[in-house]
């Protein structure tokens, strides 16, 4: 069963699961999937070459799939995957891949992308994440597990944003920001771990402690980064979390944020 309003515009080769919900004038474009419990409201649109998963919630005017806002673009086919119980507020506007960027951009599982907020093309958003309002994500973008990235906030093409991290509002962000971290200002700086966050989701103190721990070596004994991970790699062998942060800074490829000199 669906319940489509008559003055939605659905293309004949979109595939629409079970009890999905569309609204007036909502348009489903050519070539795309939408999975079972998704409510598509007024005026929002499905772009074509989009798949929706389970339960996704697109607000009024929300707009997913469009081509991307890149030069090199010449209508090649490309792609938008999103996950399951993801949820688009008014505004948002979400653009698929291109053949550069390996053609497609794909968003995780329960994510909330807030109103007014851009993720441009090839980008890869993990689950969990949260966009507040007006977040703006250039192209080839890779934001990780459980990241929130606050309003108003920039961040460059190819910026990773590791997992668990918090990036504050009205933030600039060009470098990578790491995993677990607490991240601020208009230049983004660290300002430490992320520890109300992790300890949100269930870290125990002993990891909390540990990653506390990696973080001083790198940023607060004033010795070189490679020799604070070689400490840190032989003090915490076992840790998962920890092999996560190092493996996150040896793949860096615009550097990473720092916190503020004093």
């Amino acid at each position: 069963m669906h319940n489509i309003h008559p003055t939605a515009i659905i293309d004949k080769t979109a595939k629409i699961g079970k009890n999905v919900e569309i609204g007036p004038y909502a348009v489903i474009e050519a070539d795309t999937k939408i999975e079972d419990g998704c409510r598509v409201s007024n005026f929002a649109t499905v772009a074509q070459y989009t798949h929706l998963g389970k339960g996704c919630k697109l607000f009024p005017h929300a707009v997913v799939g469009t081509v991307p806002q890149d030069m090199k673009f010449h209508g090649e086919k490309s792609f938008l995957e999103v996950g399951d119980n993801t949820t688009f507020r008014e505004f948002c506007m979400i653009n698929r891949g291109t053949e550069n960027g390996g053609g497609t951009t794909k968003i995780g599982s329960n994510c909330l992308i807030m109103a007014f907020s851009h993720i441009a093309h090839d980008c890869i958003i993990g689950n969990n994440v949260i966009l507040a309002n007006d977040a703006t994500l250039a192209g080839h973008i890779i934001i990780e597990d459980y990241a929130i990235i606050g309003g108003l906030t920039a961040i460059h093409q190819f910026v990773r944003i590791g997992r668990y991290a918090m990036v504050g509002g009205a933030s600039g962000v060009s470098q990578d920001i790491l995993p677990f971290c607490l991240s601020a200002e208009p230049r983004a700086t660290l300002h430490g771990i992320n520890k109300i966050g992790l300890t949100r989701h269930n870290f125990s103190r002993q990891q909390i402690d540990n990653i506390t721990k990696a973080y001083k070596m790198l940023f607060m004994e004033n010795i070189p980064v490679d020799e604070a991970i070689s400490r840190i790699e032989m003090l915490f062998p076992d840790d998962s979390n920890i092999s996560h942060l190092i493996k996150f800074i040896k793949t860096t490829k615009r550097g990473f944020c720092r916190p503020r000199k004093k």
